[in-house]
């Protein structure tokens, strides 16, 4: 028997109950399968590492790869960029093959198609090929996204719900601070190529993992068809809540910030500070401020609430950039000074990300997929697009980079503003519990 699975009964008062028909047509019960809460953590966190893996692995090797393809200068942070974007703008088609075909079989198709991306960029001949075999990477690892966040909804909801996904990011956030090492590591032992076999291997171990373990979330009697109509009712469903849209939309301008930091990170490491081998140390300092604020998060979420915690956030991600770009054009740039304030920026990320996320799919419940896939689409794909404009301004200076976090953070408060009606840091209603 699966370790989660639900019984079929008669009678059933418990609410997570569906209706269902077994081999002799007579109407049983369906419980949904509860998956206990150290376990979903750990699934969503490595579901979700397949990103931070492919995105950070690589950032050691992008100099070496732009050598061996003759794609010098920016044109290497495109083996960033396209891979984002074909991530974003594929969760818009899984999010109804979510919602019809359940959870797990879409995820483990998904893995598959991560296997198969992976050993194409290992095989590719020319730098085209492995941009192509990117953007099939982030298509993949598209349709894992979703299913996941479909999982947590099914699971929990509220400020249980931004529990479990702090709690996710910051196991998660152990693969961006020890991305770049462990791809520097590959670099000293093999050619570059090297890295993405590591990718494959890691896909395969989760198939494995998630095959054995994950059960299906999403009752019979709660999947969707895949008809136009429908699909594009819940879309602009997702679009009309403000709520939904508001943050979703705040999340994606934070994050966009944080794409255009990663994609010119290698630049500005190697670059503009001189750090050679010493470079992945930096990066995971910086993301390690992320990895606290999310683990921080998980402990004050349920004693602030969500509101409360993203909206100071917010004006300090404001703050420690605008402070940032005046001590730059003052005193000049320093590695100390780029250090403090991205760290302190990443601090917030790290409280602004799962409560925004959460926020923009509370009311969702009942369109889980689509809405985990429209918030994806919207915020990776529109973050992806800032990230890609920011990191192509790189002059070989971090003004680029702070400018942009600095317009970035006072858009999303704006759009937080006009979210909440001018309302700042109370819930309108008391957040969902568990």
């Amino acid at each position: 028997m699966h370790p989660f699975a639900g019984a079929v009964l008669t009678h059933c008062k418990n609410p997570f109950c569906g209706v269902t028909r077994g081999m002799d047509a007579e109407p049983k019960l369906f419980i949904m399968p509860r998956i206990a809460f150290a376990e979903l953590v750990a699934i969503v966190a490595g579901v979700m590492a397949l990103n931070a893996l492919a995105i950070d692995m690589m950032l050691p090797a992008l100099g070496l790869i732009g050598d061996e393809f003759a794609a010098n200068g920016n044109d290497r942070q495109l083996i960033i960029v396209v891979y984002v974007l074909g991530n974003g703008v594929a969760q818009l088609f899984f999010g109804p093959i979510v919602d019809r075909f359940g959870r797990k079989r879409v995820l483990m198709w998904a893995l598959g198609g991560y296997i198969v991306g992976s050993a194409l960029t290992v095989m590719a001949s020319s730098f085209t090929l492995l941009l192509a075999a990117r953007a099939f990477q982030g298509v993949a690892t598209a349709a894992t996204r979703v299913a996941a966040i479909a999982i947590v909804r099914d699971q929990c909801s509220g400020r249980r719900m931004a529990e479990v996904m702090s709690l996710a990011i910051t196991v998660f956030m152990a693969a961006p601070i020890l991305a770049p090492g462990l791809g520097q590591l590959v670099l000293l032992a093999g050619p570059w190529r090297g890295i993405f076999l590591t990718l494959l291997i890691y896909g395969v171990v989760l198939a494995l993992w998630l095959g054995m373990r994950l059960p299906e979330t999403l009752a019979p009697e709660r999947r969707k068809p895949l008809l136009p109509g429908p699909i594009f009712s819940n879309y602009l469903e997702f679009i009309r809540h403000r709520t939904a849209i508001g943050y979703t939309l705040a999340s994606a301008l934070c994050f966009g910030a944080l794409f255009g930091y990663i994609s010119a990170a290698e630049q500005v490491f190697l670059e503009t500070f001189n750090l050679g081998q010493r470079f992945p140390i930096a990066f995971a300092a910086i993301a390690g401020s992320l990895a606290a604020a999310t683990l921080i998060n998980a402990r004050l979420v349920s004693r602030f609430g969500m509101r409360r915690i993203s909206h100071t956030a917010i004006l300090i991600f404001i703050v420690a950039n605008l402070f940032h770009l005046a001590a730059a054009v003052s005193n000049g740039e320093s590695f100390v000074l780029f250090m403090v304030f991205m760290s302190v920026s990443f601090f917030a990320l790290g409280l602004i990300g799962p409560n925004a996320n959460a926020l923009a799919m509370e009311p969702m419940g009942h369109i889980a997929g689509s809405a985990a896939a429209a918030n994806g689409f919207a915020g990776t794909t529109l973050a992806g697009f800032i990230g890609g404009v920011i990191g192509q301004f790189y002059d070989g200076t971090t003004m680029p980079i702070i400018i942009g976090f600095a317009w970035l953070g006072v858009g999303a408060f704006i759009i937080v503003l006009w979210t909440e009606k001018g309302r700042l840091f109370q819930p309108h209603t008391p957040d969902a519990q568990p």
